[in-house]
């Protein structure tokens, strides 16, 4: 059970590809795992969509009720699920596009948050004048 290079590894798969996946190998739905973890659903579903981040002791605890390795679910190396039956191999081309889209993501991240220092900014500067 362990998927170096395959189907979840780092340059195929996102931290949120990894924790639905071992989800849903341990035959688990959101809502399950998140009262197993005592967090709401849409925390679970924010995760797997690589909208936030797990803190340290949730990442321990998702390891072990999703019987993976923890290293495996923050970079896809160690003891992971197996890749789906129907998964094809992910092609150079893929992970190249995929590459691109987690840059363009970083950087969409980092032009919101510096929206909203500026925004902040704006409001400080406007309460000033005022």
């Amino acid at each position: 059970m362990t998927d170096d290079t395959g189907w979840f590894s780092e340059e195929a798969a996102t931290f949120g590809d990894r924790l639905a996946g071992a989800r849903e190998a341990a035959g688990l739905n959101q809502e399950t795992l998140a009262a197993k973890i005592g967090v709401k659903p849409s925390v679970i579903v924010g995760w797997e969509n690589d909208l936030k981040e797990p803190r340290a002791n949730r990442l321990q605890m998702l390891s072990g009720i999703l019987g993976v390795s923890l290293s495996w679910l923050l970079t896809g190396q160690g003891e992971g699920p197996d890749a789906p039956d129907d998964a094809a191999p992910v092609s150079t081309d893929l992970l190249d596009l995929l590459a691109e889209m987690r840059l363009l993501r970083a950087q969409m991240v980092g032009s919101g948050e510096k929206l909203g220092q500026l925004e902040k900014r704006l409001r400080a500067a406007l309460k000033e004048q005022a």
